[in-house]
């Protein structure tokens, strides 16, 4: 029989890395269940940032989620991949009908309880241990809709794990089966694909859209046509590898091209040249730049990877100054693409 999933038995196999997590899923709790995943918004209706949705680029393969609806804890769960840019699953339908399109998509090994406890029938005894802020529960242990995901400390998870009982085990040998391999490697991102395949469609069948403009938008989702042109005409070569042959180089949005809107497609300050394999790490958020030309380096990115890639993950390195418009599109390149666990630092992760 394997030990009970205590703090002392997750801490004694990985120190200091275990985050345990509280997600309220009233609404599309059958759909994230059943599809294994976390999902959400980027930001509120007005277009401001929610601290619930922002928590989602803060999960870490290991983490421990707890999943909350109507008035219990249904299920348990297993971070099994890092926070990435994802569409609105089908599967929600009318649930949400103000959320975006676009959002964050988190894998989750996710276990239902049987034992599906009852916050506030033990409110008495997880009263002290609640957050002073972001907490899940009010002090009568009413769950609060208006949070989605939000952290609580390893003493609530400790009380919530002895409430829970012996089925915490099988959560715990679920997460011991989750290969390194896996936790590591980001989930193909076919829904990605398939999302700017439909936008792709819907430019090229509209009829509102001149037929030149058409092609050229069509043509920019593969870094062609014109928006490499527009491109070339501002930069002049990789920034990182400093090749600068074109029939080497990539005309790539630094702003996704699913994500902009048909000027922003177009325009060449969306844009840098890339050799492939920077093209790559830089398309799915592995690194990005800040505005003054500083290298980031992406804590989800494998270090050994990225030496075999020419780049050093622990190296300072400069690539020149962007323009004015560069910076605005880099802005939403580190705000959306960019894989980080914000506010964390995984040594295990420095290389």
């Amino acid at each position: 029989m394997s030990k009970p999933w205590t703090i002392e038995a997750v801490g004694a196999a990985e120190p200091n890395e275990v985050r345990y997590w509280w997600v309220n899923q009233n609404q599309t709790f059958r759909q994230e269940i059943e599809g294994g995943y976390l999902w959400s918004p980027k930001r509120n209706k007005n277009g401001h940032r929610n601290p619930f949705y922002e928590f989602m680029r803060e999960v870490s393969p290991g983490d421990l989620v707890f999943s909350f609806c109507d008035t219990r804890i249904a299920a348990l769960g297993i971070v099994s991949g890092y926070c990435r840019e994802s569409p609105k699953p089908e599967e929600f339908g009318t649930a949400g009908t103000n959320w975006s399109q676009i959002g964050w998509r988190v894998g989750i090994r996710w276990q239902r309880l049987s034992n599906a406890i009852r916050p506030k029938d033990h409110i008495a005894r997880l009263r002290s241990a609640l957050p002073h802020q972001y907490a899940p529960l009010t002090q009568n242990g009413n769950g609060l809709q208006s949070i989605y995901l939000t952290e609580i400390s390893p003493v609530l998870a400790s009380i919530l794990f002895s409430l829970i009982g012996a089925e915490v085990n099988q959560v715990a040998d679920a997460g011991r089966e989750v290969s390194r391999i896996e936790r590591d490697s980001p989930a193909p991102e076919r829904d990605i694909e398939e999302w700017e395949r439909r936008i792709e469609v819907a430019i090229d069948t509209s009829t509102t859209i001149p037929e030149t403009e058409r092609t050229a938008l069509v043509q920019a989702r593969r870094g062609q046509g014109i928006f490499r042109d527009n491109v070339r005409s501002i930069e002049r070569a990789c920034r990182i590898t400093h090749v600068e042959r074109m029939e080497h180089l990539i005309a790539s949005h630094i702003q996704p091209w699913r994500d902009s809107g048909n000027e922003a497609r177009l325009d060449g300050e969306n844009g840098l040249l890339l050799t492939p394999t920077v093209d790559h790490l830089f398309d799915k958020g592995f690194i990005s730049f800040e505005n003054a030309g500083q290298l980031i380096v992406s804590p989800v990115a494998d270090p050994v990877s990225l030496r075999r890639m020419g780049i050093d993950p622990g190296a300072r390195v400069n690539v020149g100054a962007f323009s004015e418009g560069q910076r605005r599109f880099l802005e939403f390149h580190r705000e959306n693409v960019l894989r980080m666990a914000r506010g964390v630092s995984r040594g295990k992760r420095s290389g």
